[in-house]
């Protein structure tokens, strides 16, 4: 074999998506809708073709097959956005001249069906090939190694061997690769019993019901089990069902040509592999790696995932930095933010990029900041309805909590030594500022201080807390490098010479700081005259019934969503009367959003794909909550609420006063560390959802 075959691929790829251009495009992502039926976008690639390469260049295009997932992008701590796979098809497409076309199956277990009826010509999906999958397709070199392992709860010490599941339960999809191996396994053990799962459900939904005693046992790649177990108690690899099975993209058997040309691409793309250890190097060291490191925080202000989509003003700025420079961003989370500059210091990242004020102390610790970019004052913050806040000397007698190695803490250290008599008060390194701010609004802690951005964002969303006066005038933040990457800081430096202030700086800084969202809007709920509630009813009504909702439950959603204004467009992109994101009703096949039946369309439609994510048997009203949660703020946010009120001793089969209550929890750092998708601002679901049964409830009161 001409190459290593490595546990897992991603840090193999990225020189190409450096180095080979893409083709002309259609539409931002050469998106071709939903692959269910004969579903296609105008001028898209619904044709059948079942040749090879010379077939595909007749027609121009590569049509990419790939799962739906569009809500279950996950936050990535460490490593690479799950998006890199779709770039790297694009770029493989681009290498071959042709228009990248995706081509989205609703479920994972029709790609192979697909591709064998012509309607695709290439699964980008890392399949694991099984012995069952290399009898209908053509597999590309490996991309990753994966083991598949028998999992149980973490209590459960009666299994070590494939005896010992005899009169055992394995839960699994029939559509997943594990099954094969479950029924070979099942001829050695008669007695072990094969419970098929709802082929909606993945495995880590699965994973979770054996965390949580749902289910028996499970089956699922290393991998996968590794990345759960660091944000789910409960688990146990109990052994191994198989040696290393390789995973790879998919051909058809007679494709020889495409399937050579992956080879090759995929192939070439094994010079850039990096051994992932700490090293620190400059700007040309960098350049030759084409992966740029990004230590930063999971907050509102930094870097979070919202309704599917990686954002944050820190990552935003870092992803056009690392564009312009032909670079791709690698985003690593710390524990917490004490450990930014000694990972950084300790090579496990080229820059920080998390709102960090610029202070000599910091300076000393080895690292070199970036000239500034932002500007903020502290800001002493209290309880909404205090009064006798005017300056430093009110602060005699309060106590005031903040991190001890933040900047705040060295500025209250001074004022103390001035002769201001108030208690400084540490509190836990862990704990982000929105964290000290709402404990502030709940009375546990008395006074803290914020950057004066940083405050804005908590009241976009909250009015309990106020800003009592500023300390000082307003400081410096800055990236952060270490000392002697000169290069990479002059290359920073000349970034912000050229973008700050500009447009896409103030564009990216509105969106994070100056935009008020909408989230403490409210307007009483009006029905029209003549038992109407809007002039969309009729649309309302239509798409309702073909997905099976309340048309009055869509009507709401529309109200709490753009107030009935097809043109609203929300400050995360989303538009239309259902405010769905553009990405996604792509996805779903429906462009133009802007025009009334296009955007009910797409938003019930998403809404239906959501609320089949859980399972039918429970309530209808805590699956239209949790589908509505999920359409606010992605269904990963909701997965993790579920899991964790699971945990808490909290049924998480029911919205109201139980997962409901674990969502508000997932904006502590205490318990959005361990949650699979991150930081998410709880109380904008749970208000989301309130709100819509509310408005609701007054629709069906007022219109029959």
């Amino acid at each position: 074999m001409p190459y290593r075959i490595r546990r897992t691929f991603w840090p193999l790829l990225l020189v190409l998506l450096a180095s080979f251009g893409c083709s002309k495009k259609r539409g931002p992502d050469g998106d071709a809708g939903v692959a269910d039926g004969a579903q296609s976008t105008p001028g898209g690639a619904a044709y059948i073709e079942k040749g090879d390469l010379p077939d595909m260049r007749r027609h121009g295009k590569l049509r990419i097959l790939t799962p739906l997932r569009n809500e279950d992008q996950l936050l990535v701590r460490r490593g690479f956005p799950p998006e890199l796979e779709k770039k790297l098809a694009k770029h493989l497409a681009g290498r071959l001249g042709l228009e990248p076309v995706f081509v989205y199956v609703e479920r994972y277990q029709d790609l192979i069906p697909y591709l064998l009826a012509g309607k695709g010509d290439l699964v980008a999906a890392s399949l694991t090939a099984t012995a069952a999958r290399r009898k209908q397709v053509t597999f590309s070199i490996p991309l990753s190694l994966v083991t598949e392992q028998l999992v149980t709860s973490s209590d459960d010490d009666k299994l070590a061997k494939p005896a010992d599941l005899a009169g055992r339960k394995v839960t699994l999809r029939k559509s997943s690769s594990y099954y094969d191996t479950v029924m070979q396994l099942k001829k050695k053990v008669p007695d072990l019993v094969v419970e098929l799962a709802d082929e909606r459900l993945d495995t880590e939904q699965l994973l979770y019901g054996v965390a949580s005693k749902r289910y028996d046992v499970t089956v699922a790649d290393d991998s996968l089990v590794r990345s759960v177990r660091l944000y789910t108690s409960g688990l146990k690899v109990a052994f191994d069902l198989t040696g290393e099975r390789p995973t790879g993209w998919a051909v058809r058997p007679g494709a020889t040509g495409l399937r050579r040309a992956v080879d090759q691409f995929l192939s070439d793309a094994r010079l850039s592999d990096s051994s992932g250890a700490g090293y620190v190097e400059d700007l040309p060291g960098i350049e030759k790696r084409k992966v740029l490191r990004l230590l930063t925080t999971n907050t509102a202000a930094t870097y979070f995932l919202w309704r599917g989509k990686l954002m944050g003003f820190e990552y935003e700025l870092a992803s056009e930095f690392a564009k312009q420079h032909g670079l791709y961003l690698e985003v690593i989370v710390p524990p917490s933010n004490a450990d930014l500059l000694p990972w950084l210091k300790a090579g496990r990242g080229d820059l920080v990029a998390a709102a960090l004020t610029v202070t000599d102390a910091r300076r000393k610790q080895g690292v070199a900041f970036s000239r500034p970019y932002l500007y903020a004052t502290e800001t002493v913050v209290c309880r909404a309805g205090e009064q006798g806040l005017a300056g430093p000397a009110d602060l005699k007698g309060r106590k005031v909590y903040v991190r001890k190695g933040s900047s705040y803490w060295q500025t209250l250290e001074k004022l103390k030594k001035s002769g201001i008599d108030f208690e400084l008060t540490p509190v836990d390194e862990q704990l982000n500022t929105e964290e000290i701010i709402a404990r502030v609004a709940s009375g546990d802690y008395d006074l803290t201080v914020a950057d004066s951005h940083m405050l804005e964002i908590e009241l976009c969303h909250r009015d309990d807390i106020r800003a009592a006066f500023t300390l000082g005038q307003p400081l410096a933040h800055g990236w952060a490098v270490n000392r002697q990457n000169t290069k990479l800081l002059t290359a920073v430096n000349a970034f912000f010479d050229k973008e700050y202030r500009g447009v896409f700086y103030n564009l990216t800084y509105k969106k994070y700081f100056s935009n008020k969202r909408g989230i403490r809007r409210r307007l009483k709920v009006r029905p029209g005259h003549s038992g109407r509630i809007s002039k969309y009813d009729e649309l309302f009504r239509k798409f309702a019934v073909r997905y099976g909702f309340d048309w009055r439950l869509i009507a709401a959603q529309a109200f709490a969503e753009s107030r009935f204004d097809p043109r609203a467009r929300s400050w995360v992109g989303a538009k239309g009367l259902m405010q769905i994101m553009p990405g996604t009703a792509r996805e779903l096949g429906i462009r133009n959003i802007v025009k009334p039946a296009n955007g009910i369309r797409a938003g019930v439609k998403y809404l239906a794909r959501l609320r089949e994510k859980f399972e039918p048997q429970l309530d209808v009203v805590d699956r239209n909550s949790f589908a509505l949660a999920s359409y606010n703020a992605g269904f990963g946010h909701v997965l993790d609420a579920r899991r964790l009120a699971g945990t808490l001793g909290f049924d998480s089969d029911r919205w109201s006063d139980n997962v409901e209550r674990a969502m508000l929890l997932l904006s502590h750092p205490k318990y959005s560390r361990k949650a699979r998708f991150g930081y998410c601002r709880g109380s904008e679901p749970v208000d989301y959802v309130r709100k819509i049964f509310e408005h609701y409830d007054a629709f069906v009161r007022a219109v029959k």
